[in-house]
């Protein structure tokens, strides 16, 4: 009798009879489950084995996003356009958030591009492990591919709205500097953020079914937290009058607040542009490590039960 049939019948007569636990008896033959977390090393590197899959799939899902529409994937460039018109409309002349603030289109547009990336990430993540059961259940692969996936599909998606806010910031008279070239640094610290924020938001949402209900509202009160439409320092500390720290805490604690702040430095730089606190750069890179380190260790640990029950 071979070993792996000596493991089995062993296990069935410990456990009709229960005089050997199965974890021992496994621990004996060599055995190990069929599906277990291994080491966190060993994780990262089948995820980079898993690079051009990850990549494929969250391009073939932006493809087949619009494949049903006329326009195609036209859409990628209209749906920003629109979205630009209407926040202005809204935001700048009806309720009169324009005041005071040097260029308000490319001051409302970068919050709104840049907050719309986290918000879509963080939202695409809860629903990427619940909505993908029958692929976890039936592919063996790590998890976390799903998340991962889900973030590069809006990034790619945050590229061609870049195009379109640059070049709305041009229109509006803003010219090229040098500071463009640390415009891919600020988006690589904050697709870091995302990334980690995705893998948190997956875990959660595997296994808290009402998550995906609750998320608009919390979505919703964080894009009003971040300083999207108005200056956090003039509104809340100008108009509002509440103490400094107020401000700082919606500036260094709100992730998104940073990186909207950070990104606005870098393109509004006429004189009398925005003139973010020195410590939001701080604020960016800290989020940026901290998400991605804890995202994965968090997603990590519960990697064996994602797709049970």
């Amino acid at each position: 009798m071979s070993q792996p049939e000596s493991a089995v019948a062993d296990a069935q007569a410990g456990g009709r009879s229960g005089q050997e636990p199965l974890a021992k008896l496994a621990a004996r033959y060599g055995l190990r489950r069929a599906i277990a977390r291994p080491r966190f090393p060993v994780y990262v590197r089948q995820l980079w084995e898993r690079r051009h899959f990850i990549l494929t799939y969250a391009s073939s899902r932006n493809v087949s996003k619009y494949t049903s529409s006329a326009l195609g994937q036209l859409w990628q460039v209209l749906t920003p356009l629109l979205n630009a018109a209407i926040y202005y409309v809204m935001f700048g002349l009806i309720l009169g958030g324009k005041g005071g603030i040097h260029n308000y289109p490319a001051f409302l547009l970068t919050g709104m591009f840049v907050f719309t990336y986290t918000q879509r990430t963080v939202t695409a993540g809860a629903k990427s492990i619940s909505g993908n059961l029958s692929m976890i259940r039936a592919l063996h692969f790590p998890r976390a591919s799903l998340p991962l996936a889900y973030t590069i599909q809006e990034l790619q998606q945050l590229a061609i709205s870049m195009g379109v806010l640059l070049v709305i910031v041009l229109i509006t008279g803003e010219p090229i500097t040098l500071a463009w070239l640390v415009v891919p640094v600020v988006l690589l610290l904050q697709t870091m953020f995302n990334v980690g924020a995705g893998l948190v938001m997956a875990r959660l949402g595997a296994s808290m079914r009402d998550l995906n209900q609750l998320l608009p509202f919390i979505t919703r009160t964080w894009l009003y937290a971040s300083g999207v439409f108005f200056s956090i320092q003039d509104r809340v500390v100008g108009k509002a009058e509440a103490p400094q720290w107020v401000a700082d805490v919606m500036y260094y604690a709100n992730p998104a607040a940073s990186y909207i702040e950070a990104m606005r430095d870098l393109l509004i730089t006429r004189e009398g542009g925005h003139n973010p606190p020195d410590a939001v750069w701080i604020s960016c890179v800290f989020w940026a490590v901290f998400a991605l380190c804890f995202g994965f260790w968090y997603f990590w640990r519960a990697e064996e039960r994602y797709g049970r029950g």
